[in-house]
């Protein structure tokens, strides 16, 4: 099978205490750190998602972007 630029596939394991590991060339390519906060976006229909780490700052950033700072 051809791998497409830029596009991976990669499987984690579900510890018991419900963590995993998210693999070493997947943590290097999006350059996650130990210590770092990721966002999950979920969907029963069409599973979970891990958006990159700028997308929690750029999603806030956009939720309030308009707003005037007094809490309205």
């Amino acid at each position: 099978m051809e791998q497409l630029k830029g596009k991976y596939v990669w499987t984690a394991t579900v510890g018991e205490k419900g963590q995993i590991v998210i693999p070493k060339q997947a943590r290097e390519i999006f350059g996650i750190k130990p210590g770092d906060t990721l966002l999950l976006l979920g969907d029963e229909q069409r599973g979970i998602a891990i958006p990159p780490k700028g997308t929690f700052t750029e999603l806030f950033g956009q939720a309030f972007q308009g707003r005037d700072g007094d809490g309205a």
